[in-house]
């Protein structure tokens, strides 16, 4: 499909007749032909009111779509968020595209209203200007009275403490959620709070917690494009413009204790492998339509271009057969598409059930669904950005540029719907609205409207009512309550600090395998001798999430009880990866604990394990991890299962599985190891001796025959040292965010710097990069990255060479340190840029002209 990713997704432009000439697309490298063959002969559409575009509409037999709110109420929304009180808060992107080359981005014409439905009839009938003046903001989630709203580079708390509707307060939480003037698709959004009692985001690494009125951050992992919801255990499921859905089976945190963990089946999951599409009038107006291999001969969208807002209907108005089912909205396509979810042993299938039809398809092209959310009531929402031009110019090509132009989508940019789905019944349901006391909501932990029990448990944790334990208490012990009431109590209690050691022994031993795992992740370090007992556990997702618990405690009898769960169990890659998220630095030692564990019967689940940890060790290339595992490997069996499953597992290449071409790092030891002898006269068969070689070629010592001399490292002296250690600081403050502690960096947010070309390179590269940014795509360790590094103007040049140093010499890396007369030079030359670098610029600095 499109070769950009997109979250604002491609605009749908039908065309006449015959070859036009194209305007001058913004982006070259993406423009694709210059001449366009205009296949289809449909007039220029006609923008419709709510009222006949609900005529369009063809939902699924049963139900029925109803208008809640539009033009001029609202102008371009992209996100909605209900409070406790069913009032409605809309994020309006008005700057949004006004021509196609992007003007209004720039001007601070965005805002959030806040919609109330005064007289019960289902419609908005009032709106407030929550807050004004906002250029492109983005996201919105109603919490503890207010609402956190997005504003790259800002995410605010705003709060109406005069009851006029307007936000009198507005409180910083996060400077780095997006990038003022960035691009619209591939920053932050859709800040959720999930069961866990934290605020996760879609592309964004960092969540938070509301405790006591403060804002708490804490690491996590950027996840999607445009879009986050969660299912009724607290799982997070996402998308991505041309992926309809996706999900993280286990807890997302605890992978971000393991860098190299990148192509884990329990993150990142897809679930579809049938998104085949069914408009329901032709599409052939997508960013890629040129492409013989992008529509159908009849004009239709086949596959996904342009996915955003999934949801997992966890409502209580449809009838019991759709609980549980993923809706996802696809603008190109003009539909919601709905897929029926299935499990076994913690795996997640999306199944496309329907065949050549959807949920909900339109005929109007404008109809743009980029967001599906429960509602208070139980119903289904949709925002639809009501547009002709929902592509950014950024990606623009020729081919849709001439579409545009020629059926006259650039106008109206000043309409926007959002609409709720209901069956079709005469009764319309009724919204819940909160109440104020604590005994009262915990009641409404039980209610059948999962938007009910997660507002229920938020504003509890808000309270940090202590009063309210006892109730919650009753209701996590009731045996006869819900499993979900009594899991809703339980991290209800623990986001208040009162999930007591008593009751969370007895979650242990719960029915229900839901409410152990929950009380696995929430238990203490006291309750480890609880834990180890659980060896016997037969639940998938217990084990993956015991495993993911004990590695994490850095005990012996924790790690001595995860190896006899994976003994009988590793051949499960849940429960295998969650073992391996707090394994890093500690593979050779646990891998000697597995090995121990080695029967006749249990190989099947120890091998799977064993190669795993030893491509852990090969990737996080260090010297000293790898020689035990050769060792370990040499000490068992000639040819053996468990010896070529670790040799196997040392032969990977790279630590990350797209990149491409790219050479092992040379590892250094301080002589031969006697291993190496031992297993190249036990793996002599054709297929072991080609691992075996390609083991050997990774490693060199000195005077080892072919090897290229040792590299010469020279130690900082005061001074260096000194602005090491300050770049450390700079690091810890400005970078992690995105790069992380560790260096690996984030997929879909920053590129690793560990073994870094760019890292190890020339260093007045690296100093043009921080002071002036980089704009995407970018090639780095082999892999493509179509992200942008904001520039740091506020860094001195003390900061810019200290933060340089650090990231050169950390992670085991020898690279020159930089001094500050380098950088106030590099700066001088520079002086007066204002755009960001590209990558050939970059790559042209120094060359003569």
């Amino acid at each position: 499909m499109t070769s950009a990713r997109l979250v604002i997704p491609s605009s749908l432009a039908i065309l006449a007749s015959s070859f036009l000439p194209s305007a001058s697309a913004v982006n070259k490298k993406n423009a694709g032909p210059e001449k366009v063959e205009i296949k289809f002969k449909l007039p220029p559409p006609v923008p419709l009111s709510p009222e006949d575009a609900m005529k369009t509409f063809k939902v699924e037999k049963g139900f029925r779509v109803e208008l809640v709110a539009s033009e001029p109420m609202i102008q371009a929304p992209v996100a909605i968020s209900f409070d406790d009180q069913g009032r409605l808060y809309v994020v309006e992107m008005r700057g949004y595209m006004h021509d196609m080359h992007g003007a209004g981005e720039d001007q601070p014409t965005g805002r959030v209203s806040l919609l109330e439905d005064t007289d019960g009839d289902g419609r908005m009938d009032k709106s407030t200007a929550f807050l004004d003046g906002l250029i492109m903001p983005r996201a919105v989630m109603a919490v503890n009275g207010g609402a956190l709203i997005a504003v790259p580079p800002n995410l605010f708390f705003c709060k109406d403490t005069d009851g006029d509707g307007k936000a009198d307060v507005k409180d910083i939480v996060a400077t780095d959620y997006g990038t003022q003037g960035g691009q619209p698709e591939h920053m932050a959004n859709t800040p959720i709070w999930v069961m866990d009692n934290a605020i996760w985001s879609a592309g964004y690494a960092t969540r938070f917690k509301l405790r006591g009125g403060v804002w708490q951050k804490d690491s996590g992992l950027g996840r999607g494009q445009w879009g986050l919801c969660q299912d009724d255990f607290g799982r997070l499921y996402f998308n991505y413009n041309s992926d309809m859905l996706r999900a993280d089976l286990l807890p997302t945190e605890a992978f971000a204790r393991n860098p190299l963990l990148r192509n884990a089946t329990s993150i990142n999951a897809k679930l579809a492998a049938d998104q085949t599409l069914y408009p329901s009038h032709p599409t052939p107006g997508v960013n890629r339509g040129y492409d013989p291999k992008t529509l159908r001969p009849d004009g239709t969208l086949p596959k996904p271009t342009g996915t955003c807002g999934a949801l997992i209907y966890r409502g209580s108005a449809f009838p019991a057969a759709y609980r549980g089912s993923a809706f996802v909205p696809e603008p190109c396509a003009n539909l919601v598409k709905r897929f029926t979810m299935s499990e076994k042993d913690g795996l997640v299938v999306a199944t496309n059930t329907a065949k050549n039809t959807e949920f909900l398809t339109s005929t109007d092209e404008r109809f743009r669904p980029v967001q599906a959310m429960d509602g208070p009531d139980g119903a289904l929402y949709l925002v639809d950005m009501y547009r002709g031009v929902i592509q950014h110019q950024s990606f623009l090509t020729h081919y849709l540029m001439a579409n545009i132009q020629a059926r006259k989508l650039e106008q109206p940019i000043d309409q926007g719907r959002i609409w709720r789905i209901v069956p079709d019944t005469t009764d319309r349901p009724q919204p819940v609205r909160l109440p104020k006391e604590s005994a009262e909501r915990v009641k409404h932990l039980s209610h059948p409207n999962g938007w009910v029990r997660d507002t229920a448990q938020r504003l509890l944790v808000e309270s940090a009512d202590a009063a309210a334990a006892p109730a919650l208490r009753e209701v996590a012990n009731d045996i006869n309550a819900k499993p979900l009431s009594r899991l809703h109590a339980l991290w209800t209690l623990d986001g208040l600090g009162s999930a007591a050691p008593d009751l969370l022994r007895a979650a242990l031993k719960d029915t229900s395998p839901q409410v152990r795992a929950a009380a696995v992740r929430i238990a203490p370090r006291d309750l480890v001798p609880d834990l180890v007992a659980m060896t016997e556990e037969k639940d998938t997702v217990v084990l993956a999430n015991l495993a993911i618990k004990l590695t994490s405690l850095n005990l012996p009898d924790a790690d001595g009880a995860v190896a006899k769960i994976i003994a009988a169990h590793g051949k499960n890659a849940l429960v295998r990866e969650g073992a391996l998220t707090g394994l890093r630095g500690k593979e050779a030692a646990f891998a000697r604990l597995v090995a121990g564990q080695l029967t006749k019967e249990n190989g099947a689940n120890i091998m799977p394990m064993m190669g795993a940890l030893a491509a852990l060790v090969a990737q996080a290339n260090k010297a000293g991890l790898f020689e035990e595992m050769l060792e370990l490997a040499a000490s068992h069996p000639a040819a053996g299962p468990l010896q070529v499953a670790t040799i196997k597992g040392l032969a990977t290449s790279s630590s990350d599985p797209k990149a491409k071409n790219v050479k092992p790092k040379l590892l250094w030891l301080d002589a031969e190891p006697m291993s190496l002898k031992a297993l190249k006269a036990a793996m002599s068969d054709k297929g072991s001796a080609r691992l075996f070689t390609s083991v050997e070629a990774r490693l060199a010592w000195p005077g080892k025959p072919g090897a290229p001399p040792p590299p010469k490292i020279v130690p900082l002296n005061e001074a260096q040292t000194a602005l090491f250690e300050k770049g450390r600081t700079t690091y810890n403050t400005l970078c992690t965010a995105c790069h992380q502690p560790h260096g690996f960096g984030l997929d879909g947010l920053a590129p690793p710097l560990v073994d870094s070309e760019w890292v190890l390179g020339r260093p007045e590269i690296l100093a043009r990069i921080i002071m002036h940014g980089l704009a995407g795509p970018v090639k780095v360790s082999g892999r493509n990255f179509n992200l942008a590094m904001p520039p740091l103007p506020q860094l001195t040049d003390e900061d810019v060479a200290g933060v340089i140093t650090y990231i050169r010499r950390e992670w085991e890396h020898t690279a020159s340190p930089v001094d500050v007369k380098t950088i106030t030079a590099i700066r001088e030359q520079s002086k007066g840029r204002m755009a960001m670098w590209t990558e050939q610029e970059l790559k042209n600095v120094g060359k003569k002209k």
